[in-house]
């Protein structure tokens, strides 16, 4: 199992990060690439369980929430499809099985939040090094888009 982990400040309190956050369905708020996202099976988007299908950059992605705690603030979830590598070619990284966590905490000096990220996923060893490289590009820019999100709400 390979990680790939950011960590990072955001300029907001935590309890309205996570409110922003806290329901799995509501990615397109603070995840810019995100134009649509659904819960199916009727769930609610903070039950253990809940799968939710969301459009990112034009492709359908499926993932299903393993953890949530209002209390800690924070939630994971499991790609339910392998997630192919955006490259194609004769040297491409095979597809990886992955699950991910956000993590909140408060920050008293300034009211702010520490927020921590981190994907963990499965693959020959090979491809760890690409597979890491890419989510330490996504990762980052994902954080980026929630704390933009949390400072315009």
């Amino acid at each position: 199992m390979h990680k790939s982990y950011y960590s990072a400040v955001l300029n907001s309190r935590v309890d309205h990060v996570w409110n922003l956050v806290r329901d799995f369905n509501d990615y397109p708020k603070y995840i810019e690439g995100v134009s649509e996202s659904r819960i199916e099976d009727g769930r609610n988007g903070d039950e253990v369980g809940a799968v939710r299908r969301f459009c990112y950059g034009g492709t359908w992605i499926r993932q299903r929430l393993t953890a949530h705690s209002d209390d800690k603030r924070t939630f994971s979830y499991a790609g339910l499809d392998p997630f192919p590598f955006p490259a194609t070619g004769e040297h491409a990284p095979a597809a990886i099985e992955y699950s991910g966590t956000l993590r909140l905490a408060s920050i008293i000096d300034g009211d702010r939040t520490f927020a921590e990220w981190f994907v963990e996923f499965d693959c020959v060893p090979e491809d760890a090094a690409p597979w890491h490289d890419l989510l330490m590009q996504l990762i980052p820019q994902w954080m980026g888009s929630l704390g933009r999100a949390a400072e315009a709400k």
